[in-house]
């Protein structure tokens, strides 16, 4: 079954698949639209009203394709480029014509900054690995800024509702952010409502 069918809309609404054979009819139609000059989308949409069918534009494409019709033009010859074409298409460019595009900037240059250490004086890490780690300790980690160099975890008591213990959460976050979520009074009024 070849895949030029196209579908017809039932009262329900839904579509149903039209046979893949086009009647002669509408072969001669598309034939005499596409002859016209008309666009594959136009030739497709007049079949359609004429018809009351329902072909898509895909389906008419591959329809003409088979019979023979719309593909280029074997007999005319793609234009040459000559030397004489290329001297006045260069000639029309000149040097003020030319103009950099803006998203051809060069990227910035940064200086290469040293590496600031961050440490938390009022906590002794455990250091304890991975695996070491359990339910209710610190995760801030140590370690693993060279190569080789093994990752520890500070091991301290978390604090609650965070991964960090009370020094490493004030380290990792904005001094200006507010230490505690903010609890909305929106939600505690639609529990009361209910």
């Amino acid at each position: 079954m070849e895949g030029e069918g196209a579908g017809r809309r039932t009262e329900t609404g839904t579509t149903q698949v039209e046979p893949a054979h086009w009647p002669p009819s509408h072969c001669e139609a598309l034939k005499q639209y596409v002859a016209k000059g008309m666009s594959y989308t136009d030739a497709t949409n007049a079949l359609n009203a004429r018809f009351g069918t329902t072909y898509s534009r895909s389906a008419a494409l591959g329809r003409a394709r088979r019979m023979g019709l719309g593909g280029p033009d074997p007999s005319r010859a793609p234009p040459v480029l000559t030397e004489a074409l290329l001297q006045r298409l260069r000639e029309r460019r000149t040097a003020d014509d030319f103009r950099p595009l803006e998203f051809f900037r060069h990227p910035p240059v940064f200086e290469r900054v040293e590496r600031v250490q961050l440490r938390c004086v009022e906590v002794d890490p455990r250091r304890l690995t991975l695996v070491e780690l359990e339910r209710g300790d610190c995760r801030f980690p140590y370690g693993g800024d060279s190569d080789g160099e093994a990752i520890t975890f500070c091991g301290r008591p978390r604090r609650k509702g965070s991964g960090y213990c009370t020094p490493h959460f004030h380290l990792s976050r904005d001094p200006a952010a507010p230490a505690e979520r903010t609890v909305s009074a929106a939600p505690l009024r639609l529990v009361d409502a209910i």
